[in-house]
């Protein structure tokens, strides 16, 4: 078995996926994982991290022959990098300009667009065309919009359940540190209860005011949600019809098959 890793560094998480490259068709992982983001972590740390997660699947380092990374953490760059090549043997193919996405942007400063934006919204293209708007929940909550055309638009960024938690947590002081969960009941009868009700239908609230008027604008597009959360609040939404967790690996594994073709000459 043949496979490709891609590696997905986000802020909070770096989310891992394979990909068996016998099977073409295959958009989704075979296995894909989640660990913490840690800038003082060196590249032995990283690589032998690697190791054991395939290793719990049954898979061997040997057994990776391509990866394809996307970072929105510059520090860590030159250690993943490092990581590849020595445990991988392997230079990755790394989402920056010069890649080919398919995907037209059309911002004012397309260099300062996330690498993890571009690569949802190509996972989204590959699997329910468009127009599309894909909301990613992670450390942030981004929102990106794609036109029939496979033109990149823009979006809105606001900040994340967690980093609403954390800031109620920092800022008074009565109130405790909770775990992201949708409560039992709208109105809680605690503390934690009260805080939990408040982000989880806060952020339903947030994101589905901001679709109202997205949809209305591009009423059209499908909406999908990507991220560490879509499972805990996406299915909650009014307006997202898909929701897909692993939608960036699933874009990274479509990157690599577009730039693999074209370096290929087909």
């Amino acid at each position: 078995m043949r496979l490709l890793l891609a590696i997905d560094v986000g802020n909070t998480n770096i989310v891992l996926g394979v990909f068996d490259l016998d099977q073409v068709q295959n958009t989704l992982p075979l296995h894909s994982w989640r660990v913490a983001t840690a800038r003082e972590r060196t590249a032995d740390e990283y690589g032998l991290t690697f190791q054991e997660l395939l290793r719990h699947r049954g898979m061997e380092l040997s057994m990776v022959s391509e990866m394809v990374v996307a970072s929105v953490v510059p520090p860590l760059h030159p250690v993943l990098e490092t990581c590849c090549q020595r445990y991988f043997n392997i230079n990755p193919l790394w989402i920056e300009p010069g890649v080919e996405t398919g995907l037209k942007i059309i911002i004012d400063n397309p260099n300062e667009l996330g690498a993890d934006r571009i690569v949802n919204c190509v996972g989204a293209i590959e699997m329910f065309g468009a127009p599309v708007i894909v909301v990613d929940m992670g450390t942030a909550t981004t929102f990106d919009v794609v036109n029939e055309k496979s033109e990149y638009l823009g979006g809105l960024i606001l900040p994340g359940i967690k980093i609403a938690a954390e800031a109620l947590f920092q800022r008074a002081a009565r109130l405790p540190r909770v775990e992201i969960a949708k409560p039992e009941k709208l109105v809680g009868r605690s503390t934690v209860q009260a805080m939990q009700s408040g982000l989880y239908y806060g952020c339903i609230g947030q994101i589905d005011g901001i679709l109202e008027r997205l949809t209305q604008q591009f009423p059209k597009a499908v909406v999908a949600a990507a991220g560490g959360l879509a499972k805990t609040v996406g299915k909650e939404s009014k307006f997202i019809k898909h929701v897909v967790p692993d939608l960036t690996l699933s874009g990274l594994h479509s990157i690599w098959s577009r730039n693999r073709r074209k370096n290929n000459g087909n």
